[in-house]
């Protein structure tokens, strides 16, 4: 058993497809019309195997899990980067509005910003010893 896919919920499937493509970098893989709604995943361009699953929140459970999470400033979901103040100084001159600046958290230097689709997101870097 191994992870290929994972998902996160979006309030506009087009906006994240932006979003994560222009300004994030991530690769579209596939992306089918599945009648209201698209099948959109995303791939790292640094590779790997798992994709990202940019899934509607149109069911009304996962849309105040959703509104949950972001009041409670809670990230949905975590990327690793390499150079996480580089890539807080990339993020930020494209207009990512981050509300965690970079700080250490134990064996890791992270920061949180807004998907602008209703999501707020971590990323990370490993801190060496």
């Amino acid at each position: 058993m191994r992870i290929s896919l994972t998902a996160i919920t979006v309030d506009d499937q087009q906006k994240a497809l932006d979003f994560y493509t222009n300004v994030l970098g991530f690769v579209k893989s596939q992306d089918i019309p599945m009648g209201e709604y698209r099948w959109i995943s995303l791939k790292s361009p640094e590779g790997g195997d798992v994709e990202l699953s940019l899934e509607p929140n149109a069911n009304p459970a996962s849309k105040a899990f959703q509104e949950a999470l972001f009041e409670q400033s809670i990230p949905m979901t975590a990327f690793e980067v390499d150079d996480i103040d580089a890539e807080f100084k990339r993020l930020k001159t494209e207009g990512v509005a981050f509300t965690t600046d970079p700080m250490d958290a134990g064996p890791v230097r992270m920061a949180v910003f807004a998907d602008t689709c209703g999501n707020l997101i971590q990323i990370y870097q490993h801190l060496t010893s």
